[in-house]
């Protein structure tokens, strides 16, 4: 295949640590990428995500391919350089997002056709046009094309749908173009279905790819659910290949997808709750339009030592957020990235230390209590 490698270091149960090299730098796994939709994170700067311990970032093909397109971003230096990201990108293949247009979207053997939200203009997505515009972009880690399944779709449609992903990532993998420090993913596909998810992976490892991506997950089906799908399959996939669970997730999902097996996560949760008043603590979310905190000069967290901890009061927060400063936002958004990237790290030295079972309880037993209040449990981060 190519340059792209990982070493798996330490494992614990079926958690593991390890290390994803790129052409562009390293990712310590188990890790969470925070998700560049239009190649930035919303209300942060590079070096601000950066500050957080933030190695890798995901950007959106389906965004970028219709504004500003590949070939100017690929003319202007590729996405590092347009983006001012000098780590490791990830670049989706916009599956996800064409499936969820609807109506909107023609599927075929060949691809997809579908019209853009932005000005309805008519556009086609293939295979082997997904692998272009990505190596246009200059992703270090590029997705396979796949079709999602809505959640109560029939056992028939799923297995149709998968089996025409398994299609597509044969045609993908031909089209990859090798570079050094540079790999492509394979999407597992199968909904709900246990024996639809092996028949995905089986089909994958036998094309062969640098990594293995769960698709088709987070789209109303529930922890216990998607726990389930990854009980039966992480187990199926390759130890010497990182595992990546798209679009997931809550903070309690990262911890139990990290205990079975799963390296790599990425969300818009953290900066679209940041957005809307929200901030993850170890103790509980917190909402900043709540009136209890118009008074309260503790900072967001006393237990984090981010910027905005450790510079501003609950309080002030609350101003920011109900007189609707952009800068509420901003400092909202740094901060649960923080509690973020805090959080894998502290799950990375667990499993080194062999101690993640006693973290997660303390990771429970702190959720479970009033946020703000108490101290903090046992594993907390």
């Amino acid at each position: 295949m190519t340059d792209l490698t990982f070493e798996v270091k330490v494992t614990d149960g079926l958690a593991r640590t390890g290390r994803l090299t790129t052409a562009h730098g390293h990712l310590d796994t188990p890790a969470f990428m925070p998700v560049g939709t239009a190649a930035t994170v919303k209300a942060m700067t590079p070096d601000a995500v950066a500050g957080t311990g933030a190695q890798c970032i995901l950007a959106n093909t389906y965004h970028l391919m219709l504004r500003p397109g590949p070939e100017r971003i690929d003319r202007l230096g590729g996405l590092h350089t347009f983006m001012n990201w000098p780590g490791p990108i990830l670049t989706d293949s916009g599956g996800y997002q064409v499936w969820s247009l609807a109506d909107l979207r023609k599927m075929d053997e060949d691809g997809v056709e579908f019209k853009s939200h932005l000005d309805g203009s008519v556009h086609r997505l293939s295979p082997e046009r997904a692998i272009e515009i990505q190596t246009l972009f200059g992703a270090d880690i590029t997705m396979v094309l796949d079709e999602c399944t809505a959640l109560d779709a029939e056992k028939d449609e799923v297995a149709r749908s998968m089996q025409l992903s398994m299609r597509w990532a044969e045609r993908c993998k031909a089209a990859f173009p090798d570079r050094k420090g540079h790999g492509l993913f394979g999407i597992v596909q199968g909904g709900l279905h246990d024996d639809l998810r092996a028949q995905s992976a089986e089909s994958l490892i036998n094309t062969g790819f640098d990594g293995y991506a769960i698709g088709g997950l987070s789209v109303g089906e529930g922890q216990d659910a998607m726990f389930q799908v990854l009980d039966g399959l992480t187990p199926r996939l390759p130890e010497d290949r990182p595992r990546y669970l798209m679009g997931v997730g809550k903070p309690a999902d990262l911890v139990g997808g990290v205990m079975r097996g799963i390296d790599m996560f990425d969300c818009v949760l953290p900066t679209r709750s940041g957005r809307t008043s929200q901030a993850f603590t170890r103790h509980g979310q917190l909402n900043f339009r709540n009136a209890r905190h118009k008074d309260d000069a503790q900072p967001l967290d006393a237990d984090c030592g981010c910027p905005v901890c450790t510079q501003y009061s609950r309080a002030y927060l609350h101003h920011l957020v109900m007189a609707k400063e952009i800068l509420g936002a901003m400092l909202l958004t740094w901060h649960n990235l923080h509690y973020y990237q805090d959080l894998m790290a502290a799950m990375r030295k667990a499993i080194a230390d062999g101690t993640l079972n006693a973290f997660a309880a303390g990771f429970e037993a702190g959720q479970n209590q009033e946020a703000g209040s108490g101290e903090p449990a046992t594993g907390a981060i």
